[in-house]
């Protein structure tokens, strides 16, 4: 297998501070890309970079508008075009439909889909002027199907693959592709927020509650977030250029 080499590759990685983000953004930088990463806060995001010589931090938030137009064209400045946009950033929030208010529900939009529209948007103003060019939007397997308990989060995550469904169809022919990874339950800080509200809601045990959304996972496990940064590259790599359109299930097995 030919080995993946990104030099000269400039990437872009939102919510890159942790979790599948960051893990994605040190499979990039590996690979030889310089990589910017973003976030809400600053602080984490020179934590998370610390001693990583590709990974440069940058704090924007997705889901103001003028924050990714000043933040991508910062970046565009300091390292050049944005070759490979990651739509990573999200958030995970869930409640009964008929109990749940509209400003949840834009909440969950303006990050989960708002949010990438605007990332990709304004990183292909300058990739499309290119030959080759790689726009990934990490979905989840709630893209593919419902999730019980989170229709906000669902709707918006199923945008997000029709958004790079969309796009896929546009620029077929050229040297642009545009997929979406869709794990389940990834081992990640979400996963333990999440945890311990099913376990304040319900009276069992954080250890309980991580088990009932593992058990979700076809295996039965949590996903290891390296699963993901591993299919992120491999969407990088040579022999990735007819993969379009895409929507990649990393979740233990078929669904």
């Amino acid at each position: 297998m030919q080995q993946i080499d990104l030099t000269g590759r400039h990437a872009l990685v939102t919510g890159g501070g942790s979790g599948i983000g960051l893990a994605i953004a040190q499979a990039l930088a590996g690979a030889g890309a310089e990589v910017t990463i973003t976030g809400r806060r600053q602080a984490a995001l020179e934590a998370a970079a610390a001693g990583a010589a590709r990974l440069h931090p940058l704090a924007m938030d997705v889901s103001d508008e003028a924050s990714v137009v000043t933040g991508t064209a910062a970046a565009i400045a300091a390292r050049g075009p944005v070759a490979i946009c990651v739509a990573n950033a999200g958030i995970a929030e869930g409640d009964a439909l008929h109990r749940s208010e509209l400003v949840q529900w834009r909440r969950i939009m303006a990050t989960n889909l708002d949010g990438a529209y605007l990332t990709v948007r304004e990183s292909l103003k300058a990739m499309r002027k290119g030959d080759w060019g790689r726009v990934i939007g990490i979905s989840s397997i709630a893209g593919l199907r419902g999730l019980k308990g989170a229709v906000a989060y669902t709707a918006s995550k199923h945008g997000l693959i029709g958004l790079m469904r969309g796009l896929a169809a546009e620029y077929a022919g050229t040297g642009l592709t545009f997929n979406a990874l869709c794990p389940g339950y990834v081992a990640t800080e979400i996963v333990t927020r999440n945890a311990a509200a099913i376990a304040g809601r319900t009276g069992m045990s954080e250890a309980e509650a991580v088990q009932l959304m593992a058990g979700t996972n076809a295996h039965g496990q949590l996903i290891d977030a390296g699963d993901v940064a591993a299919a992120a590259l491999w969407l990088c790599g040579p022999g990735s250029g007819t993969v379009n359109g895409q929507a990649i299930e990393i979740a233990g097995g078929q669904v």
